[in-house]
């Protein structure tokens, strides 16, 4: 049976705007754009493919469906800009399909201009056809926060930017099936711009308390405590939390590659961000110390080495890195993380501990770097010999804190 909808790209975009098109009882089809880091339970998968969900392989297929959305990913290039090619690669698979009357949407993290720019004549050229006049084109920020039980795709308001008035509104129709309200944007630029502008207030603000957790801990002040005083204040005041670094697939954009303009908020925010994991090891480093004993030859328990807390995503991890300049220090590095069976640093596998409790035990240090739902924090800090936590996760006292 022919789908309504086409899903391009099966990664933390793609699957999310899946679900709830099936959820929102729209015949889905999913077309992977490569090895895509999104994942789905056994239940989820089950109640998506009850729900008529289906994958394919043939890129025929994607010339039978009413929308098409692309939602490859778009990481980090070697330049440090936004690496485009897996987008470009799903636009000309779908420009060689494309038919008549079809909406085409673009959900990836790209620059301004990029559907016009990069899309428009790839479509174009690939299928002959006209946007605006032969088919629609559109772009739509994506909206996801992966593990977030508040918010889904339902209750979360969609931009729109279509190519012309007609565009965004048959945009429109086609969020509206899935979403409580649908925003248009005046065009395509507009709503790319909005998603610039989502991501890197988000860079910026970790920046600023990230820098925040260091000046506090230099002057003997909890950090923690003044966020949860100032988060009291009913306007003009979000709060954000340090941690040992930034992951996830929103990348931050500066735009320098692109188009030689320099956000300077954005470029300083990537810097701060940047050292955290540095900074970390600094900190489990001087704690060693202060307990007498070398960061060469010690033992090091990290607990949570996901980007996220209760989800197995390990893009842009700061563990990583952490693991690595503590291996460089000469530590013994073993891991546990409820969400990741097996993980590996610089090719090379790291001990699991099955145990908690008896790892944190034999540990000479536990750094808290993912606050799972599962740990239990006050045990934790009980068994553990020395606990540096990242999070603030644990109770005042029980633990050395970022």
């Amino acid at each position: 049976m022919p789908a309504d909808l086409a899903v391009i790209g099966l990664g933390p975009l793609g699957l999310p705007l899946a679900q709830a098109a099936v959820a929102a009882g729209v015949a889905t089809l999913g077309y992977r754009t490569g090895p895509e880091a999104g994942s789905l339970s056994p239940a989820e998968l089950r109640r998506m493919l009850s729900g008529g969900f289906r994958t394919a392989t043939n890129p025929a297929e994607l010339g039978r469906v009413r929308t098409a959305v692309i939602c490859a990913p778009t990481p980090r290039g070697a330049d440090g800009g936004l690496d485009l090619s897996q987008v470009e690669t799903a636009t000309r698979t779908l420009a060689e399909r494309l038919r008549p009357h079809t909406t085409v949407i673009l959900e990836s993290p790209v620059y301004p201009g990029t559907t016009e720019e990069l899309l428009r004549p790839l479509l174009e050229e690939g299928s002959g056809l006209r946007a605006g006049r032969d088919f629609h084109l559109a772009y739509s920020p994506g909206r996801v926060d992966p593990g977030n039980r508040d918010f889904t795709p339902a209750n979360t308001p969609k931009v729109i930017g279509g190519l012309t008035p007609a565009c965004t509104e048959s945009a429109a129709a086609f969020y509206g099936r899935l979403t409580d309200k649908v925003v248009r944007a005046r065009g395509p630029r507009e709503a790319e711009t909005v998603q610039l502008l989502e991501t890197n207030y988000r860079h910026v603000n970790i920046a600023l308390v990230n820098e925040m957790a260091v000046l506090c801990h230099d002057l003997g002040v909890d950090l923690w405590d003044v966020i949860r005083c100032a988060e009291t204040k009913p306007f003009g005041f979000q709060a954000f939390r340090p941690g040992p670094g930034v992951g996830g697939h929103a990348v931050p954009q500066d735009l320098t590659a692109h188009a030689g303009r320099t956000l300077r908020m954005v470029e300083l925010a990537q810097q701060v961000n940047n050292r955290m994991p540095r900074y970390v090891v600094q900190r489990a480093g001087a704690l060693l110390n202060e307990h007498g004993k070398s960061a060469r030859g010690a033992r090091v328990l990290l607990l949570g080495v996901t980007y996220k807390a209760d989800l197995a995503d390990q893009q842009a991890t700061p563990a990583q890195e952490i693991a690595i300049r503590l291996m460089e220090l000469g530590a013994s590095i073993s891991y546990h993380d409820p969400h990741i069976p097996s993980w590996s640093v610089l090719d090379r596998p790291v001990p699991r501990a099955d145990s908690l409790y008896e790892a944190a035990a034999h540990a000479d240090l536990t750094i808290l770097l993912q606050q799972h739902r599962t740990y239990d924090l006050q045990g934790l800090s009980v068994k553990a010999q020395l606990l540096l936590d990242t999070r603030g996760a644990t109770p005042t006292g029980a633990a050395h804190r970022l």
